[in-house]
């Protein structure tokens, strides 16, 4: 094993070695040796992840089994990493991301009795998403997709003496399957009908393939790569959050706030998005494919950046708005735009991670209220939070220069020189997006930062009776009368400046080599008729005129008025958004419902299980098993009993006449004359 394998291996390793041990042994250990232990594995993870970035950036890749762990049928499962421009990029962030939140943890967890356990999670959640996106092959994507999934159940249910949390973590588990289920078939029917689970043998022989057609109904016949690529993409629905696999991230705010900001940052729900363009070759043989994975994206940009506008938690503003960029990068993959979407992915990690950690440094200042009604005037008691949230809020709405405004306008000029089927439906949705996303996060800003203070009593007449159970505190305690908010120690502040700086600069500096500098290389395919960022490149100067262009497009002017919105609405005249919302009360409840996907859910699903489960209760179990199988058995034996016992009289004559009758019987039909 050459010296830079071994660093491949020491990437994914030290952060398992670190959980492990803090895991088994936390109890015994100090509590600062929880700390201790993972942040440096961490920290040593990102340093080698980058020094590999710049390794692979000279044109050292490598594709490769590390162990095989076993040969069936002529099949290997392996453990192997693909390390291209793809995956390194990949590795980067989920490693700089996670550090963050490592030393960010240090100060929102100090009095939580699970600190050990916490870091030992996070830690072992930074490994499975390591090997996800480091695996060569379709077996080993699978095991980091699963992991992902697992731990994410163990940190949202984290606080789980909490109802609401344990039912946050299994709907989260139980849509994720929903999902994992058509991502399994997709691997099958590539390990069917291609032979292969390794990347490489797969994307090569793909294309015999293009033109091949399986018939799933009798009588119907469906292209195959269009049926593998759906099947793949409704694993990336449920692990990136897309409609109707969304519900379960909302939800998925009753973990703890680190981690809100490592599983809708940079991990799990980009998780599918990695998938999707680690597949392109594979999608590019399907136009369907591309138009069903653009629509579903832009439903999910749209109608999910609504209901960001109504909620009064200020973590589910985040979360929502995490859905709607979500779905910017989904658009960007239907457009056969996959380095515009892991470009506004790895900008989407910096500002949106900096917005949950300075959300949960406004919990922590307000003694983890996370009412926004019950907030306004904090931008003077924390400093440094506002200004990082001024830039978070910046970089989403999609304000130049910073790093929001380039990848998001990337997206949008490529969906507006799409011709596939979706695309004039997909640029109206990016279009409207903007205006919403920035009115409600500036939105939240207001609320939070601005205004009249609104702390340290109780305030339940500000924008309606929304349920007081629908704002999932970490804690619910609140600031007591009288009390002032006070800025969060540098371990949670140093996290927020450090992430602000990319959320800056990384759009400028990486628009031209990751959109039209040939950054990821061979690792993304695009046919040349779905090549949209070529046709963009070609009128592409530079960042300072992209962005100088961009002062005077629609975007920029949309996100304007947004922000501009909320300002009139929240700053100018507050008493607006109450007046507005009971004039508008059908609309309202509708997106207060979140669409009656939940409802729906609950209903058929849960609902119809249940039922499902007790007729098969009343019939199966308890008339078929016990009445007829069980208790039926035993009354047909007492009936037959019943009647032999007649025959047992006692008398003598009656057994020798028996035994004369039984003698004649024999006689006349069993011996032969």
């Amino acid at each position: 094993m050459t010296e830079i394998q071994k660093i491949y291996l020491l990437i994914p390793l030290l952060p398992l070695f670190a959980a492990a041990v803090v895991g088994l042994f936390g109890r015994k250990l100090p509590r600062a040796a929880a700390h201790l232990i993972t942040i440096p594995a961490v920290a040593a993870a990102f340093g080698l992840s980058a020094y590999v970035l710049i390794d692979v950036l000279q044109g050292h890749l490598f594709n490769g089994t590390v162990y095989t762990w076993l040969i069936s049928g002529g099949t290997n499962f392996e453990v192997g990493f693909l390390i291209d421009q793809l995956s390194a990029t990949m590795m980067v962030i989920v490693t700089f991301v996670s550090l963050m939140v490592h030393i960010y943890t240090i100060g929102y967890m100090h009095e939580d009795p699970g600190y050990s356990r916490f870091f030992s999670y996070i830690s072992l959640f930074t490994f499975s998403m390591l090997m996800l996106v480091m695996s060569n092959n379709f077996m080993q994507l699978f095991f980091g997709w699963e992991a992902v999934g697992l731990v994410s159940y163990l940190l949202i249910g984290f606080w789980f003496t909490r109802p609401t949390a344990i039912y946050a973590n299994l709907k989260a588990f139980l849509v994720n399957r929903v999902g994992d289920f058509g991502f399994l078939l997709g691997i099958g029917m590539v390990l069917y009908y291609l032979g292969s689970l390794d990347y490489a043998a797969v994307f090569s022989i793909a294309p015999q393939f293009a033109d091949m057609k399986v018939s799933l109904i009798p009588g119907s016949e469906w292209s195959l790569m269009t049926v593998i690529c759906i099947l793949l993409f409704i694993g990336a629905m449920g692990k990136s959050a897309q409609v109707p696999l969304h519900v379960w991230l909302p939800d998925s705010m009753e973990g703890p706030t680190p981690i809100s900001a490592l599983i809708h940052a940079a991990t799990m729900v980009t998780a599918g998005i990695f998938m999707v363009a680690r597949m392109s070759p594979l999608f590019e043989l399907s136009t369907t494919a591309l138009s069903f994975v653009l629509v579903i994206g832009s439903i999910t940009a749209l109608f999910m950046a609504f209901l960001g506008i109504i909620q009064n938690d200020i973590k589910r503003v985040v979360a929502y708005s995490t859905l709607s960029q979500l779905g910017y990068m989904t658009v960007a993959l239907g457009v056969s735009a996959y380095s515009a979407a892991i470009f506004h992915l790895m900008t989407h990690a910096f500002f949106k991670a900096l917005l949950f950690l300075a959300a949960g440094s406004v919990i922590m200042a307000m003694h983890h209220d996370q009412d926004l009604r019950r907030m306004g005037g904090l931008r003077k008691y924390l400093p440094i939070t506002y200004l990082t949230s001024v830039v978070g809020s910046l970089a989403l709405a999609g304000i130049p220069p910073f790093a929001g405004f380039f990848s998001k306008d990337a997206i949008i000029e490529a969906v507006h020189a799409s011709h596939i089927p979706g695309a004039g439906f997909a640029y109206f949705a990016v279009m409207a997006g903007v205006f919403v996303t920035a009115f409600y996060s500036f939105r939240q800003l207001f609320l939070a930062f601005h205004g009249e203070e609104r702390f340290g009593h109780n305030h339940d007449d500000h924008e309606g009776d929304h349920d007081d159970e629908e704002v999932s505190a970490d804690h619910h305690h609140g600031l007591a009368p009288g009390q002032k908010p006070h800025e969060s120690p540098w371990v949670v502040t140093i996290p927020l400046i450090f992430l602000a700086v990319p959320s800056v600069f990384a759009g400028l500096l990486y628009i031209e080599p990751m959109l039209f500098g040939g950054f990821f290389g061979n690792a993304i395919v695009v046919r040349p008729e779905h090549d949209v960022l070529h046709h963009i490149g070609s009128e592409f100067h530079g960042w300072l005129p992209f962005a100088l262009h961009g002062l005077t497009a629609a975007p920029f002017w949309l996100a304007i008025a947004g922000i501009a919105s909320a300002w009139f609405l929240y700053l100018k005249r507050p008493e607006l958004p109450g007046v507005i919302q009971s004039k508008f009360m059908t609309i309202y409840r509708i997106l207060d419902n979140k669409y009656g996907f939940d409802s729906f859910n609950e209903r058929f699903f849960a609902g119809g299980a249940r039922y499902i489960g007790g007729k098969l209760w009343q019939v199966g179990d308890v008339k078929v098993i016990d009445g007829f199988m069980v208790n039926g058995t035993a009354r047909l034996v007492g009936r037959i009993s019943a009647v032999v016992r007649h025959l047992q009289s006692g008398l003598i004559y009656h057994y020798a006449f028996a035994m004369i009758i039984g003698a004649f019987v024999l006689l006349t039909f069993f011996m032969k004359i």
